[in-house]
């Protein structure tokens, strides 16, 4: 019985604790680091983010990808997304990414909400 209780109150604890938000205006005030390059409507010297999620690495008709990322197989997860944003070129070493990442989680948190909308 003691434990039973135990249990129940973590799974009270734990379902009041709010999850950690995410701040979709500071998602696009940072995108603008990545507007440089790219942007969502597809005239951008990189290639074009709208709808990047579940889309193949590489795809964008018209950009001159780098080897290393059309070889990749890469598919934009939110995994492979946060893992690029961090860090492109420990994620696929050969980008032609120059931009060296975000390196505080909170960041890349707010820019993947961010691209969830676009």
């Amino acid at each position: 019985m003691r434990y039973l209780i135990a249990a129940l109150s973590m799974v009270t604890v734990s379902t009041l604790t709010p999850a950690i938000a995410v701040d979709l205006a500071r998602g696009a005030q940072l995108f603008q680091t990545c507007s440089a390059c790219h942007n969502v409507l597809g005239t951008g010297i990189g290639p074009d983010l709208a709808g990047i999620y579940g889309r193949k690495a590489a795809m964008t008709p018209g950009f001159d990808y780098s080897q290393a990322l059309r070889t990749s197989g890469i598919t934009w997860t939110e995994a492979n997304l946060r893992a690029f944003i961090a860090n492109p070129q420990g994620f696929v070493k050969g980008t032609k990414m120059t931009f060296p990442g975000y390196s505080n989680p909170a960041d890349v948190d707010d820019v993947l909400a961010f691209l969830k909308t676009q």
